[in-house]
């Protein structure tokens, strides 16, 4: 009895390479970018001004620019003079019978709390005055 040897034609080499994972692969990262791209084209509506909307270089001479601040709790700056908080109330309430047109420059010490600096807003907005300018990189020593 001869024995015969065949090779199994499974080890054989494959004359055409697999493609199906590559193809789950593509409709994968399709999907996934149909998902995304609506998500990444919410914007915010902008209305900004044109050029010639405007005026003049933005310069009003009529208004007058006030100096106010925190030291502490309870201690407020009125220009270059130290009050409390009745003196400071009475100060913006007589600045405003005055002179409608004034802005505040709002200042603070860099010890002061945030509580105090919304104290004295809260001051500013009670007295009836609304234009305010919050300064930074002032520092009051």
């Amino acid at each position: 009895m001869a024995r015969t040897f065949r090779r199994n034609p499974r080890l054989s080499a494959l004359a055409e390479p697999n493609v199906t994972p590559l193809i789950d692969l593509a409709f994968s990262l399709l999907i996934i970018f149909m998902i995304t791209t609506p998500l990444l084209e919410q914007t915010i509506p902008l209305e900004l001004p044109r050029e010639e909307e405007r005026e003049d270089d933005g310069v009003q001479p009529d208004v007058r620019y006030q100096a106010v601040g925190v030291e502490g709790p309870g201690l407020y700056l009125f220009g270059e003079d130290r009050v409390d908080e009745p003196e400071m109330r009475s100060r913006l309430e007589n600045l405003r019978a005055t002179d409608d047109n004034v802005v505040l420059n709002v200042r603070a010490a860099g010890t002061a709390n945030y509580q105090e600096v919304v104290d004295l807003l809260n001051i500013i907005k009670d007295s009836g005055l609304n234009k305010i300018s919050l300064d930074t990189q002032v520092g009051l020593e």
